[in-house]
C-alpha cells in the first residue's frame, strides 16, 4: 500500500471512495467544495495495486481568541473502501497526514468522530471542550501538534461545511 498526495487525476476516484464509504454524496461534495474553494490544505490517498482505496482530507479552519485569529486544521472526511477496512489504511492516512501537517508548521487539528477510534492518535474530547464550536459535544476532539497550539477559542470552519448542516 502506498500513501501519497492526491494528484489531479485522482479527483474522480477520491469521489468514488468517499461516496461509497459514506453511502451518499454529502461528504464527496464537501471534498469537492473544499478543493474548489482552496480550503483543502492536504489531501492524501491510499493506493493498493494501482487502485485508490482510501482518502483523507485536512482543511483550514480559524480559531478566534482574545481578538486574534489563528489557523487550525480540520480532519474530514476519512474514507476507506469497504474491502480494505480493518487493514490499517485509515490509520496510515491519519498518521501520514499528521506528519505532513507538523512539517508544514500547523499546530492543531480538530475532528468530529468516534473517540474510541481517534483517541489512539491522542485526540481529546476533554481538551476540545475549551473551544466554542457548532460541532461541540461528545464526538468533537482536538489534537495539539505542538506545545504552541491554541488552548481555547471560537472555531470557524471553512464555508463548505455550512452545507452539511
Amino acid at each position: 500500500m502506498n500513501i501519497r498526495l492526491e494528484a489531479s487525476g485522482d479527483v474522480a476516484a477520491v469521489g468514488n471512495v468517499v461516496r461509497a464509504a459514506f453511502a451518499g454524496d454529502q461528504e464527496a461534495d464537501l471534498v469537492d467544495a473544499l478543493r474548489r474553494d482552496g480550503d483543502l490544505l492536504l489531501s492524501l490517498v491510499a493506493e493498493d495495486a494501482g487502485r485508490l482505496v482510501g482518502h483523507v482530507g485536512f482543511s483550514r479552519l480559524w480559531i478566534a481568541q482574545a481578538g486574534q485569529r489563528m489557523p487550525g486544521v480540520s480532519l474530514a472526511p476519512l474514507s476507506v473502501s469497504s474491502d480494505h477496512r480493518r487493514r490499517g489504511v485509515a490509520a496510515a492516512l491519519v498518521e501520514k497526514g499528521h506528519a505532513h501537517l507538523r512539517a508544514a508548521g500547523e499546530t492543531i487539528v480538530f475532528v468530529l468522530g468516534d473517540p474510541a477510534y481517534y483517541g489512539r492518535f491522542n485526540y481529546s474530547v476533554d481538551a476540545a471542550a475549551a473551544f466554542d464550536c457548532i460541532y461541540a459535544g461528545p464526538y468533537f476532539q482536538v489534537l495539539a501538534l505542538t506545545d504552541h497550539a491554541p488552548k481555547a477559542g471560537a472555531i470557524a470552519y471553512a464555508s463548505a461545511f455550512d452545507r452539511l448542516q
